[in-house]
């Protein structure tokens, strides 16, 4: 029983993750930048 509630708690986490990720990615943001280009130099073109 407590594999099953580990594994559903870890789940969960894995969602949120991924809902963060592709909310970002639809804002403009990504993993290599993050839209401060004062930090990665300009480079990523916004």
């Amino acid at each position: 029983m407590g594999t099953v509630v580990v594994l559903a708690i870890l789940a969960g986490v894995v969602v949120l993750i991924v809902r963060k990720m592709i909310k970002d990615k639809k804002n403009g943001k990504s993993i290599q930048c993050g839209g401060d280009c004062s930090h990665c130099g300009g480079h990523c073109g916004h």
